[in-house]
C-alpha cells in the first residue's frame, strides 16, 4: 500500500505541468533588444545606449596568447567598455563590414546566454533580470581567426 501511494504522488507530480520557467516573447525580445544596445551602441559611439545594455558589475574577457605562445586573459568592467564606445567605439568600423547577428542560446527563469556576431569577433553573453530590465553580467569574446 505504502508503495502504491508512493507511485502515486511521484507519477502526479511528473504530470503536472511546469510553467513557472517559461520563457516569454517579450523577455525574449528585451533579450534581444539589449544585445543589440550593446553592439549597435558600440558600433554608433553611443555611450548611454551601451551604458543602457550593460550591469555596473560587467565583466568583459578576452583569452589570447602571447608571442611566446602563453594564455593571457583582457578584462574590461562596465566602466571602461562605456568610456570605450564614448571614445569612437567601433565607428571606424565601416559599415559594410558591420554584423549584429544576435542569437538566444538559452533562457532559464531570469538568466540568458546569448551569441553575438560582430565585425570581426563574437561575444557569449551571459545576461539577468535585474530589477525588471535584462542586462549583460558577462561576455566572453573571441576574435576571428586571421585570415591567411
Amino acid at each position: 500500500m505504502r508503495t502504491r501511494v508512493l507511485l502515486s504522488v511521484i507519477g502526479a507530480a511528473l504530470l503536472t505541468p511546469t510553467f513557472a520557467r517559461a520563457q516569454s516573447a517579450a523577455d525574449s525580445a528585451a533579450i534581444r533588444a539589449t544585445a543589440l544596445d550593446y553592439i549597435d551602441g558600440w558600433y554608433a559611439a553611443d555611450g548611454p545606449r551601451m551604458e543602457r545594455a550593460l550591469h555596473p558589475e560587467l565583466a568583459k574577457r578576452n583569452v589570447f596568447s602571447d608571442p611566446s605562445g602563453r594564455s593571457r586573459l583582457i578584462q574590461m568592467s562596465a566602466m571602461t567598455l562605456v568610456q570605450g564606445t564614448r571614445s569612437g567605439g567601433g565607428s571606424q568600423i565601416p559599415a559594410a563590414q558591420r554584423a549584429d547577428s544576435v542569437k538566444i542560446l538559452d533562457i532559464y527563469g531570469g538568466a540568458a546566454s546569448v551569441r553575438v556576431r560582430a565585425a570581426t569577433w563574437i561575444d557569449y553573453m551571459h545576461m539577468a533580470k535585474f530589477n525588471g530590465q535584462w542586462r549583460i553580467l558577462n561576455v566572453l569574446w573571441e576574435n576571428d581567426p586571421p585570415k591567411r
